[in-house]
């Protein structure tokens, strides 16, 4: 159960065996079935998830109240609201499974005690959320500055196989599209290659 969260943070931080075991000890295994809300908008996040298998969406409903797509965490990926988590307000974000999911969940009251018992786990979040901060402004760029067919390719690439899990609704969503636009999109796509 542990082997993936093990692996993510190897590419970090080294840890030794007991280190890792007391590491991973607060952590507790959430199953979710497709449609389980993990978070929805208006509650308090009190969590971070490390994603074993299946796939989220994490999103929220826009003035117009359509959904919009921040982005999908498959397995090895890490879900939460972060401003929700840290500033202790409720979340505008929304998180849901999109097929029977399992993640591994640790409080933020957990987190602290191994900020404090642990230097170098202080580290790992430090790095990893240094990455988010990269992964964000490269969203943000690719939304305010790219086309849709780019941001449609980068989706590609991004979450290789994982067009084949989603409905269009849910791609489209997360390009900032409508789905009959999406259909266009992969339209000229296909017969470009």
């Amino acid at each position: 159960m542990f082997n993936l969260l093990y692996k993510n943070v190897s590419r970090y931080i080294a840890l030794s065996e007991e280190e890792f075991s007391q590491f991973s000890a607060p952590f507790k295994l959430k199953s979710f079935k497709k449609k389980d809300a993990v978070l929805k908008e208006g509650d308090y996040c009190l969590f971070e998830g490390f994603v074993l298998n299946g796939c989220f969406k994490v999103y929220y409903l826009n003035e117009a109240g359509f959904e919009q797509t921040l982005y999908f965490a498959e397995e090895g990926w890490w879900i939460t609201d972060i401003d929700s988590l840290i500033n202790d307000v409720p979340s505008i974000l929304n998180i849901e499974a999109l097929m029977d999911s399992e993640i591994l969940v640790i409080s933020k009251k957990d987190k602290q005690y191994l900020y404090e018992t642990m230097p170098q786990i202080e580290k790992l979040f430090r790095i990893m959320n240094q990455q988010s901060s990269v992964a964000l402004q490269r969203r943000i760029l690719s939304l305010t500055g790219k086309t849709a067919d780019k941001r449609y390719l980068e989706f590609l690439q991004k979450y290789p196989g994982l067009e084949q899990k989603l409905t269009q609704q849910q791609i489209a969503s997360y390009l900032g599209i409508t789905h009959e636009f999406l259909s266009k999109i992969r339209k000229k796509v296909s017969l470009e290659k």
